[in-house]
């Protein structure tokens, strides 16, 4: 997907996109850096948007891996499909991520990396979204997200932080990844 494209998207649903310009290497990278995903036998990608992070887990995952994402924009989910004919992709909110394990015949997942725009969320929608994932996840299993450095000011981001340390037994910040557009860093989160 170009980035004009994109950023056309982000303009019809802002709250669905979320960002202006898809993520970058490096912060697909610090996502997926230290959450055990080349042992993992379930993993779930949300809002996979135009495959950045798709690309990242695929080259850490083993070929057994069970692997499915889920993304609600039909634009985007159209686009990733047909770049990604070999990922399962459900064209779903996130919160339905335990109705979709039942379809993948999973019990519980090792890691869930997430690309959902959470600060663009009302409070209901992270709750249910949040509460689905945490549910998803095996003990000790890793819940991995990312904010900008801007936005990280806004109520609905300090909400969200706060709704992480209720609900996961450790919560991390990664250092700030600069080279992204605009900056980012990681949120690492253990059941």
């Amino acid at each position: 997907m170009s980035k004009a494209k994109f950023f056309k998207n982000f303009l019809k649903k802002p709250s669905e996109v979320g960002a202006i310009l898809p993520s970058s290497r490096k912060l697909a990278e610090m996502m997926v850096s230290d959450i055990g995903l080349q042992n993992a036998e379930a993993v779930a990608e949300l809002g996979p948007g135009t495959g950045v992070f798709t690309d990242v887990i695929l080259e850490k995952v083993n070929p057994k891996t069970v692997f499915f994402t889920i993304e609600r924009n039909k634009d985007i989910y159209d686009h990733f499909i047909e770049n990604y004919p070999d990922v399962t992709c459900y064209n779903q909110c996130a919160s339905e991520i335990l109705d979709i394990m039942k379809l993948e015949k999973v019990d519980k997942l090792n890691a869930v990396i997430s690309g959902l725009p959470w600060a663009a969320f009302p409070s209901e929608a992270q709750h249910s979204i949040l509460n689905a994932v945490v549910k998803s996840l095996d003990d000790g299993g890793k819940f991995v997200t990312f904010a900008y450095l801007q936005g990280f000011l806004l109520p609905a981001a300090h909400r969200f932080k706060k709704l992480l340390k209720s609900k996961f037994s450790d919560v991390q910040l990664s250092k700030v990844v600069w080279q992204n557009a605009p900056p980012a860093f990681v949120y690492r989160c253990k059941k």
